[in-house]
């Protein structure tokens, strides 16, 4: 099987990461620019946006040729909590709290909810 023969895959990669942008951008600035004016945070956050939007907009195209909405969304969730949970540890110090496996268990129930036949 092809890489690019497989949506599913594709589309999963790039929203990983396009999440690894868009998270920096939401919060990588809380560490980085925590001294800075709000605005200087939020052009910097956009910068960094912009090309998480760049990834995510044809991630998802390529996605829906293979997924139906709700598929999509959950998918992006999943994707979300697995990239935002090593970024809170290992980038912005936070401690590992069980919260996050009891966060991805209801996402598990909602991936098999939204991707059932």
């Amino acid at each position: 099987m092809n890489l690019v023969s497989n949506p599913l895959l594709v589309t999963a990669l790039m929203l990983a990461v396009s999440n690894l942008f868009m998270t920096f951008a939401w919060y990588g600035h809380l560490k980085n620019f925590a001294s800075s004016p709000w605005y200087i945070a939020a052009l910097i956050s956009w910068g960094i946006a912009l090309f998480e939007y760049m990834i995510m907009v044809p991630a998802n195209r390529i996605g829906y040729t293979a997924m139906d909405l709700g598929q999509l969304k959950i998918l992006q969730e999943v994707i979300t909590l697995s990239v935002f949970v090593p970024f809170a540890v290992l980038y912005m110090n936070q401690p590992l709290k069980w919260d996050y496996l009891y966060a991805a268990l209801c996402l598990m129930g909602a991936v098999y909810f939204i991707f059932r036949a």
